[in-house]
């Protein structure tokens, strides 16, 4: 069998298991627009399809095209998000958004390069998005297929390297057909996440056991091959969950960094009571949460949390604009960090 025989063998029989076993009714998958598969693309980064799907739903009901995302504030578009986690995703979709209406007519573009110029898309997504709600022919390398492709060919190392990376780009591109692009690109997500799963791969219904170096070698296991570990810093802080008549008082982060645009509670690392003194808090009741630990990809974060029950609301300067009472009794719809929720849960739990 020779190598372009080969090649297209393997596509034949993958799109030949999607069509008997492939995933066909998720919610971006009925009436497809580019906008639509865009939205859940970037959801699905890093994030389960069973995680995603109530929050696309919502999302597409708020926003239900590029205009209105574009209309949206970004505490709308942060709300929307809050749980989902990787919220500069959410950021750069929604300033994508605003570069297609304002320099695009509003048309999400067909060109791959013009489509990986936009904010938070790079040539995986972009790719995706052409093939699956276009029908144009490119390979994908999202996390699933890596594993697939990295298995196949045995391929030594962590896909983390640019190296082994464009090894597996190589293999994608070999691999993707012309015809019923959008087909083998759903079909190769599908293989990674249903068969060949980073834990107990199903090999034995697997359409590319045959000639699969991995299964040939009993390796499954081995690859893709893991990330260097490293051990990761840990970061101590104190939140100051400020509480007056079923109120608590939340500011905006700034845009960029850690939790940028979310808004929380204020932070210190020196004493409640020396935190309360540059807040200007005279009367106040002091009862301290349950800490826990939230762990970034770069550092974990070890957490106290404080509730300041205050005997008066605090007056706003100009420079504490982005400060704002929120009542507990109402949903509060603007954009959370993971650990602003947890605290937030364990008050109302107290009222």
């Amino acid at each position: 069998m020779d190598n372009r025989t080969m090649i297209d063998n393997f596509a034949s029989r993958v799109l030949a298991w999607f069509d008997q076993h492939g995933r066909k009714h998720l919610p971006w998958q009925q009436n497809i627009t580019p906008y639509g598969v865009w939205v859940s693309e970037i959801m699905l980064q890093q994030t389960q399809v069973s995680t995603v799907i109530p929050y696309f739903q919502k999302f597409m009901q708020s926003f239900p095209n590029v205009g209105a995302l574009a209309a949206a504030s970004q505490d709308e578009v942060l709300h929307h998000w809050t749980g989902l986690g990787y919220y500069a995703r959410a950021r750069n979709l929604h300033k994508a958004a605003k570069v297609v209406v304002a320099e695009l007519g509003g048309e999400f573009p067909v060109e791959i390069e013009n489509v990986m110029a936009l904010p938070g898309i790079g040539r995986s997504t972009a790719g995706a998005v052409l093939s699956l709600a276009c029908g144009q022919s490119h390979p994908i390398l999202d996390g699933n297929v890596k594993r697939v492709l990295a298995r196949y060919y045995a391929v030594e190392g962590w896909p983390g390297q640019k190296t082994v990376e464009n090894t597996l780009w190589q293999f994608a591109a070999e691999h993707t057909p012309d015809e019923r692009c959008h087909r083998y690109t759903q079909a190769m997500m599908d293989l990674g996440a249903m068969i060949c799963t980073r834990g107990k791969p199903d090999c034995d219904h697997c359409p590319l056991q045959q000639g699969c170096l991995a299964y040939a070698q009993g390796r499954q296991s081995e690859f893709p091959g893991k990330k260097p570990k490293k051990t990761l810093p840990v970061r101590t802080t104190t939140m100051l969950a400020l509480f007056y008549q079923r109120q608590v008082m939340l500011t905006q982060r700034p845009a960029t960094g850690l939790w940028g645009g979310l808004y929380g509670f204020a932070e210190t690392t020196n004493t409640v009571e020396q935190a309360a003194d540059s807040l200007n808090i005279q009367d106040y009741h002091l009862q301290e949460l349950t800490p826990f630990r939230h762990t970034f990809s770069h550092f974990h974060l070890d957490i106290t949390p404080v509730l300041l029950m205050v005997e008066a609301p605090m007056r706003r300067t100009v420079a504490e604009s982005q400060q704002r009472w929120f009542s507990l009794d109402d949903p509060i719809e603007v954009g959370l960090a993971a650990p602003t929720k947890k605290i937030i849960n364990e008050i109302k739990q107290m009222l």
